[in-house]
């Protein structure tokens, strides 16, 4: 199929040239029959024909190099009659290819070819009106073909333009593609991690059961673990797909609630941290969840009481840590934008980390978020 599509295409391009070069040659022999009164007779008409013919072939080249094709046109014209139209043909495909710089000292050429051309036949015309009809002929050929040079550039700009907004389209669909896949994820990750949390509370009812033997409660002791594992890896491998979060599998954990905090205050919001007996460079496992619960606290205060100060503590007591965050309530709205269950995932995550979150007004006015969760 290509190579019929090309061999038709070559014949095609083969013939609009060999229309070029019998329109430019009959256009020249109308002018040496019927336009000019006085031009060359005898064995110099036949030589006129010859050379004519053969200046018209030289438009088989118009196209690779339109400037050479229109100068040497130009100088036969200057002499060879039936020439005299081929050299406004190669005119028209110099300003159709080259700038009008280019073009304009060519049409010059062909200016000062049918002042020569006069000299040799004077009693065609006066000279001045055969330098006006030449200029005005050469000044029309160059504007059609810079014109139409510029609306196939124009052409071009907009066939791009179309290209590369198929491109942007197909760019932008994709995001969506990646979007709706991370939004999956997501959504597996958290049914996933719903369904492995029961298994793991099962499992952890049956190792305490006292009905139990030894075989069953060191098989559900496996299980749970097994259980907590996954749970862990699950969210360590799903974060990758989170926004806002760092693109690799390291999470922030208790060593990063100063930067947290620094950042909060950068944005303008008025954070004091409290940090009693935590050791922060200890227990990543509870550290990620503590680094959530104060994050969500600070953006759901930033959200409905833009302005307040939030006091964030954070205390270990014996096997368990305290997370607390208390800010003043406020009518204040703000026009941050949420999706509405940030305090509900958070709730999901504490529980399936085995802790617990609640979240009230208190009787001084202030909003609460207390989380408890165990340090493992």
């Amino acid at each position: 199929m290509r190579d019929g599509e090309e061999t038709e295409g070559r014949w095609q391009r083969a013939g609009r040239s060999a229309a070029v070069v019998l329109a430019a040659y009959a256009g020249g022999l109308v002018l040496l029959y019927a336009v000019l009164e006085h031009g060359p007779v005898g064995p110099w008409r036949t030589l006129d024909l010859v050379l004519g013919a053969l200046a018209c072939l030289g438009l088989l080249w118009r196209w690779r190099a339109p400037v050479a094709v229109g100068l040497v046109l130009a100088a036969a014209a200057a002499v060879v009659a039936s020439a005299g139209v081929a050299n406004m043909v190669a005119l028209y495909f110099v300003a159709r290819q080259r700038s009008l710089r280019v073009a304009i000292p060519v049409a010059l050429a062909d200016v000062a070819a049918g002042w020569v051309f006069w000299l040799a036949y004077p009693g065609n015309s006066q000279l001045s009106l055969t330098l006006t009809v030449n200029t005005a002929i050469a000044a029309a050929v160059v504007a059609w073909g810079a014109l139409l040079q510029s609306q196939h550039a124009l052409l071009e700009a907009y066939r791009e333009r179309a290209e590369q907004a198929e491109r942007d389209d197909a760019l932008r669909e994709e995001r969506i593609r990646v979007a709706e896949r991370t939004r999956i994820a997501r959504e597996m990750h958290d049914i996933v991690a719903h369904r492995i949390s029961l298994v793991a509370l099962h499992a952890g009812g049956l190792e305490v059961g006292p009905d139990h033997g030894s075989d069953v409660r060191d098989t559900a002791a496996l299980i749970r673990s097994s259980a907590v594992s996954a749970l862990d890896e699950l969210r360590t491998a799903i974060g990758v797909l989170r926004e806002g979060e760092p693109r690799s599998l390291e999470q922030p954990g208790l060593n990063r609630l100063a930067d947290l905090v620094v950042e909060a205050r950068a944005a303008g919001q008025e954070v004091d941290l409290e940090a009693e007996g935590v050791d922060m460079s200890a227990s990543p496992g509870v550290g990620r969840d503590v680094y959530r619960v104060v994050q969500e606290g600070l953006t759901n205060a930033r959200k409905h009481a833009p302005g307040e100060p939030v006091r964030v503590s954070v205390a270990r007591v014996d096997d368990w840590v305290d997370v607390r965050l208390v800010n003043p309530c406020t009518e204040q709205v703000s026009e941050l934008p949420g999706s509405g269950s940030g305090l509900i995932g958070l709730v999901e995550r504490v529980g399936l980390a085995g802790g617990t979150l609640t979240h009230a007004v208190t009787t001084t006015g202030d909003f609460e978020l207390h989380a408890r969760l165990p340090w493992h």
